[in-house]
């Protein structure tokens, strides 16, 4: 009867987990390779100065060794000033070429099965499945197949500790299950709020409610047509996409070509469903190309969102999905009818936390805004080489730092414990997976989208995440966090 009780009582436990820290160490002595290739510079600069001229010509070679200096010491926004380098040069190489301002040609008519999306996202194309109705993008220099599931489950946080332990290891399991089959590239969870536009409210009200013509059954009736839009839903989608490079012999096997890719594409999206199902998740089923439409559409154009659900059948064209007007700036992004910025998750919780610490980003209300968790499987081979290979590193630098008197920092141990963490269980039979979060903030008016952020801010802290905002790259992220075609940065 004791181990009856003691095994109930386990099983209503609820486990905290941790995650990897951001891995910060260096080349050599915490040294990035950019930091490197400047402090050697310097150096060099230096001894041939004193060796050639003397006090002078050091003098005269000041503005380029204490210019490298600067680049390598001096942080700015948490990183040093010499890995701003490339972000800053290819500002400078967009801004010469004008790829700031995206306007569409509404006269010019586009290639058959090709998306109107800007930047390198123009390269798209668009497939329908034939035997699953499926709409599927294919990005040919990825080269990638992408498809996307909307998926709906219950509220988590409204569950018994028990029962979410339960759909932890669950979703544990369907991402384990990604792993295993070495041909996904990349997975992607997009967790949006949207406006509401009322259809299920006034569907909800036409079949359960009292049609009689009184006074109370009109009120109720406008009360819900006028209320219906003002709401605000949540919508989850998964993207499964494709690595076309590493299943090419299945590929060519089924038939080559994008329908031998979509062949193959179908047998993971058979496994995933079955996954999800018995993750206790319920698939609405592979989304079509208006579906798509719909989603990129409301992305790009906010205010247009809710007419778009309500009227099913206007704006589905894949090809009018993209936006008419995008301007990029160093930190904002507006397109049609909003201004979008996108964070970055640059810190997750760094001490044991309860697999519901999410719950005041993804509860937040009043904002606008879209969450994109991206994982990237590694193949087994491939996450053994890379444990073994950090951790020559991490041993060849604290042998290092022991040689030169330079004291262990707590950080370092606690990466490489991170890295034995990940050692054991790759051995335990558990999968390995990269992943980065981005969320994407939206709003009318600039104004709105700075206080948008500072509240999502607040709301990552009391989640214990660090929040960074990506400038100088905002397009590219927002592609990446707003969009579920799978997009990485």
């Amino acid at each position: 009867m004791a181990n009856s009780n003691d095994n109930t009582s386990s099983s209503l436990e609820l486990f905290p987990v941790k995650f990897s820290r951001l891995t910060r160490r260096g080349i050599l002595l915490g040294l990035s390779a950019s930091q490197l290739v400047t402090l050697g510079i310097a150096l060099g600069t230096v001894v041939f100065a004193v060796y050639s001229g003397g006090g002078m010509l050091l003098a005269y070679t000041a503005p380029i060794w204490a210019t490298c200096l600067l680049l390598t010491w001096i942080p700015v926004g948490g990183r040093p000033l010499v890995e701003w380098l490339p972000v800053a040069f290819w500002w400078v190489w967009k801004s010469t070429g004008a790829q700031f301002l995206y306007r569409r040609r509404i006269i010019k008519p586009r290639p058959e099965g090709t998306l109107a999306l800007p930047g390198d996202m123009a390269r798209l194309r668009e497939y329908s499945d034939p035997s699953t109705g499926a709409c599927m993008i294919h990005d040919p220099h990825g080269p990638t197949l992408t498809t996307i599931l909307e998926v709906a489950h219950p509220a988590f946080i409204l569950l018994d500790p028990g029962e979410q332990e339960r759909r932890v290891t669950a979703w544990g399991r369907v991402l384990a299950t990604t792993c295993r089959s070495g041909r996904i590239a990349t997975l992607q969870v997009l967790e949006r709020t949207l406006p509401d536009s009322g259809t299920g409210l006034a569907e909800w009200w036409a079949e359960h409610g009292n049609h009689d013509d009184s006074w109370a059954s009109t009120t109720y009736a406008e009360l819900i047509q006028r209320a219906g839009p003002a709401g605000e839903r949540h919508a989850t989608t998964i993207s499964l996409s494709l690595d076309m490079r590493a299943t090419a012999r299945q590929i060519k096997t089924a038939g080559g070509g994008i329908k031998g890719a979509a062949a193959v594409l179908r047998q993971e999206m058979a496994t995933l469903t079955t996954a999800l199902r018995s993750a206790d998740l319920h698939p609405s089923g592979w989304l079509t190309a208006g579906d798509v439409t719909v989603i990129l559409r409301s992305a790009y154009d906010p205010a247009v969102a809710s007419s778009l659900e309500r009227h099913g059948n206007i704006g589905r064209q894949l090809a009018a999905a993209g936006p008419v007007a995008v301007t990029e700036t160093w930190g904002n992004l507006r397109t049609d009818s909003a201004y979008h910025a996108v964070l970055w998750i640059s810190e997750w919780p760094r001490s044991l936390v309860y697999p519901g610490f999410l719950a005041p980003l993804a509860l937040s209300s009043g904002v606008q805004r879209s969450i994109s968790l991206i994982y990237t499987p590694m193949r087994s081979d491939q996450a053994a080489r890379d444990i073994r290979k950090k951790k020559v590193e991490y041993i060849s630098d604290a042998n290092q730092r022991a040689r030169i008197g330079q004291i262990e920092d707590a950080s370092q141990t606690a990466e490489y414990h991170d890295v034995l963490q990940q050692e054991s269980e790759l051995t335990a039979g558990h999968g390995v997976l990269r992943y980065s979060g981005l969320i994407s903030i939206t709003a009318p008016t600039e104004a709105e989208v700075e206080s948008a952020i500072a509240a999502i801010e607040q709301a990552a802290i009391q989640a214990s995440c660090e929040t960074r905002r990506l400038v100088g790259q905002q397009a590219q992220a927002f592609t990446a966090a707003a969009l579920p075609l799978a997009r990485t940065i």
